[in-house]
């Protein structure tokens, strides 16, 4: 039997319930859901063990690091690099990080090369899970999709300044309450082969606003996943890629197949946390506030003191910092330096904690999307873009911090294949973690008035937000990345390495639905756009000779036709979904500020 899908039988918050057809499990946790932002939490760390995390990550990006980690005499130039990097780190800390690694590297034969996961959460890296053929094989696709595109028709994403091209973007085309057409349960779904020829089958989708009003959830928009069969040995795109002709474009489909492939591993390691519920444990644990003597200067235990203070300062090693950019009021940075130094001289410093000797930490069970899901299928919202930089315009300012959709799209997990970097400076991806006001700040010990170990161990201040910078992960050519949609993540800035000559970064961004609910996908609605329509009715006939026709007056003959819709529409009714998700965005930032504040008891 056909599942109920939200947004066309159900309401659109609507999710399985126990008992019915559709429900195999309850959705996996994500940080979109307003019930769920507590559930989607990671626990309080310390500064300390995110600058051990960061180093990791580091030694992670060397070649051969499995092998080389057992080198005592590269080990040693490792470590010493690393004490001198001007990071609160000590020798304690880069003991621990090479005795974890040396562990990893015993689970893993030494001619293999398997994803690592880099951040608790689970961000996970490879730079081996393509191959260069592969890779190659997508750039000559892509450059010939590229080309068969007017320079007329070329889609700049809208605000980037021309420097962000979409190839293949959600927005553009997606499913509209109140005016796309979706087919009724029970009718035939789409295949790659009829999904143009049934342009126009269905009944245009109702709003069906959610019971509780809840604005997670879009009531004008949704973007539309095409359905992936892994029933076989390999994946298989049954429905059309949204904005990617299906007859057209068939290279790019077997290629993103390909990509899906080698996504799915990597999305195992990242969604098995919260598959099971799994509670990462700290390899720094911090129950109680001391302070040294006053006039303590030993790194060890209070840290350098040629580090600034503040809301993550000290916590990465220089190539990973990260800053969120939302604190430039100078004075008020002076006025709690100045207030820092009271409290210092009134309490001395506080003593940062150490980790102990390594031990291997409880992993999640594993999972596997194939067995859990290869009956049923997975839904993948897919996106191609390109950022171009020019002379002219010889940088990229980076994105803002934001995890990714509405709850309509239930994205769980996002895979980033980076296949072609050209005349372009170094670049990561930076993620970012919410905690447990409540839980984790409950369990600190501290003297009354004494709030500044926030700042000084965690690298938040008190009545600031309940998030922490986890780190970055460098975004080279031929990585592929997936992390889960419980971290918020941003794009660094970059630029042209020459500064006379062009660059560009092209991304393949998959965005997984959560296997555990079914939304409207292509299956569900036929071609919506007007020139695919077009162009398959001209294959089949002269179509009374339009295509005779000026190209501006096919335009405003076209311009006439009720649907499909045309891409002059289709550009008006993105504008509105991005200034809807933006207003979303800054509205949910303001609700977490209220429920997501550090406000520390008086005792």
């Amino acid at each position: 039997m056909e599942n109920k899908l939200p947004g066309r039988e159900e309401l659109i918050d609507y999710t399985p319930s126990k008992g019915e057809p559709g429900y195999v499990g309850p959705l996996f946790k994500n940080a979109l859901n307003a019930w769920e932002l507590q559930g989607s939490t990671m626990p309080l760390t310390t500064l300390r063990e995110f600058t051990m995390l960061q180093l990791m990550n580091t030694i992670t990006d060397k070649p051969d690091w499995n092998i080389k980690v057992n080198d005592q005499e590269i080990t040693d130039k490792w470590k010493q690099e690393a004490m001198s990097s001007g990071a609160d780190i000590t020798s304690a800390m880069v003991d621990y990080c090479i005795d974890e690694l040396r562990y990893k590297a015993s689970l893993i034969p030494k001619d293999a090369s398997p994803p690592i996961i880099v951040y608790n959460g689970d961000v996970v890296k490879s730079d081996t899970a393509l191959s260069v053929e592969f890779k190659k094989e997508l750039q000559e696709a892509v450059t010939k999709f590229e080309n068969s595109i007017p320079a007329r028709l070329k889609d700049w994403h809208p605000g980037s300044d021309e420097k962000v091209w979409d190839l293949v973007h959600p927005s553009l085309f997606p499913l509209v309450y109140g005016r796309s057409r979706v087919l009724e349960r029970g009718m035939p779904q789409t295949t790659l082969d009829d999904c143009i020829e049934r342009c126009g089958e269905g009944k245009i989708a109702d709003v069906r606003d959610s019971d509780e009003g809840d604005r997670s959830y879009s009531q004008k928009f949704q973007w539309l996943p095409c359905e992936v069969d892994i029933s076989g040995e390999d994946p298989k795109i049954t429905t059309y890629i949204n904005n990617l002709h299906p007859q057209r474009e068939k290279p790019l489909y077997a290629l993103v197949e390909k990509l899906i492939k080698e996504s799915i591993p990597l999305w195992d390691l990242t969604l098995a946390p919260l598959r099971n519920d799994f509670c990462h444990q700290l390899r720094i644990k911090y129950h109680h506030v001391e302070h040294a003597d006053e006039g303590e200067t030993d790194p060890n235990i209070v840290g350098p003191l040629n580090v600034t203070q503040g809301a993550g300062a000290g916590s990465s090693l220089p190539q990973n910092q990260s800053d969120d950019g939302e604190d430039d009021d100078e004075d008020d940075d002076h006025d709690e330096e100045d207030d820092f130094d009271e409290f210092r001289e009134a309490r001395g410093p506080e003593i940062r904690p150490q980790p102990g000797v390594f031990a291997p930490l409880p992993a999640p069970p594993k999972f596997s999307l194939k067995d859990a899901y290869k009956q049923r299928g997975l839904q993948v919202i897919v996106k191609l873009a390109n950022i171009e930089l020019t002379p002219e315009k010889p940088d990229y300012a980076g994105g803002s911090w934001h995890v990714e959709g509405q709850l309509n799209e239930h994205i769980v997990a996002t895979a980033l294949y980076y296949y072609s970097c050209s005349n372009i400076t170094s670049s990561s991806l930076s993620f970012r973690q919410m905690f447990s006001v409540w839980d984790d700040m409950d369990e600190v010990n501290y003297e009354q008035d004494d709030h500044r170990w926030v700042t000084t161990i965690f690298g938040c201040k008190q009545d600031g937000l309940a998030i922490q910078d986890v780190g970055g992960v460098d975004t080279r050519e031929g990585r592929l990345l997936t992390f889960p949609n419980v971290l918020q993540h941003r794009v660094g800035p970059f630029k042209l390495q020459d500064p006379t000559k062009p660059g560009h970064r092209k991304i393949v961004a998959l965005f997984l639905v959560d296997p555990n609910i079914k939304i409207i996908s292509t299956a569900h609605v036929p071609c919506q756009r007007q020139d695919w329509w077009v162009d398959n009715i001209q294959q089949k006939s002269n179509a009374a000779g339009l295509d005779q026709l000026p190209l501006e007056l096919q335009e405003n003959v076209l311009e006439g036709v009720d649907f499909p819709i045309s891409l002059r529409e289709a550009k008006q009714m993105r504008e509105e979904l991005m200034e809807e998700r933006k207003l979303y965005h800054l509205g949910k930032e303001e609700k977490f500020k209220e429920d997501f504040t550090i406000s520390l008891c008086e005792h």
